[in-house]
């Protein structure tokens, strides 16, 4: 009997301290990435800069223009039909790179901030649908077909679903980019699809795959697809995949991608179906 007895303890210690492992483990991942965190945001002051510096150049030299332009006109009369287009199109720069310099800002200001999560039970299938018919529109104007591949049943999960639709948003809106250029051959789809699956430590998850039949990713950019501020777009801020990973890690989820030149790209949010972190 006292065996027993000392064969129960020793399973319940030894489960006991497996437990607190494994809260270990979980402490120092939080950690490591509060770490990673804090050493992204402070390299991104400087590309933020740099990335500000460029449409202010553009803002100032069109305003200089258009001032210089104005300045020349004969004063009694009204701009002919070629100053007039001349001025308009100076006026259009500075609204355009206006609108991308606050464009730059708030993007940054997002992810450099704190991401407040307010999450609950909700249907990953449901949330996927919304952002499908959201997105159709804009799809169809680039020439892509968009089409949704939903697991069966409910996904029910702990979402903030609002950030997860960004984070899913960001995906699709640089799948449709990746697509402008060769898709070698293939039709130009964007594919929305959910799935279950366990992770390593047996709990249960749901996935979003967000998959293009694009040129894929070159291999030597793929290491830092995730740094703030590395994009292969004219115009991108660099900052869309970092956020929807910060999403994803904020859900104690993570964001994962394979790209093969042969077939396309696909990324995968994989978010636990509890609270408990994975």
């Amino acid at each position: 009997m006292g065996a027993l007895i000392g064969i129960v303890l020793t399973a319940l210690v030894a489960r006991v301290g497996v437990t607190r492992s494994i809260r270990r483990q979980h402490v120092a991942q939080r950690r490591a990435q509060a770490a990673e965190r804090l050493a992204e945001v402070g390299a991104m002051t400087g590309g933020l800069a740099h990335e500000i510096k460029n449409p202010l150049s553009t803002i100032g030299m069109n305003a200089q223009l258009l001032g210089e332009g104005l300045e020349d006109l004969p004063r009694d009369r009204a701009p002919d039909e070629q100053d007039r287009s001349r001025l308009i199109r100076r006026v259009d720069a500075l609204r355009r790179e206006t609108d991308r310099l606050r464009g730059i800002l708030e993007d940054f200001l997002e992810y450099a901030g704190e991401l407040h999560l307010d999450r609950s039970e909700a249907d990953l299938n449901t949330a996927v649908e919304e952002l499908a018919d959201f997105f159709q529109p804009q799809a169809t104007s680039a020439g892509v077909r968009l089409r949704t591949e939903l697991a069966p049943g409910p996904m029910r999960a702990s979402l903030d679903v609002p950030h997860l639709k960004q984070a899913a948003l960001n995906l699709m809106l640089n799948a449709v980019q990746a697509m402008d250029t060769d898709t070698n051959g293939r039709a130009r789809e964007l594919i929305l699809r959910t799935s279950r699956a366990v992770d390593l430590d047996d709990h249960p998850v749901v996935r979003l795959h967000v998959i293009d039949t694009g040129p894929g990713i070159p291999e030597n950019a793929r290491p830092t697809v995730f740094q703030p501020y590395f994009t292969t777009k004219s115009g991108g801020t660099g900052l869309g995949l970092p956020t929807s990973k910060r999403i994803a890690e904020a859900h104690h989820g993570r964001l994962e991608f394979h790209s093969d030149p042969a077939h396309g790209t696909e990324f995968t949010i994989t978010i636990p179906v509890s609270d408990t972190p994975n």
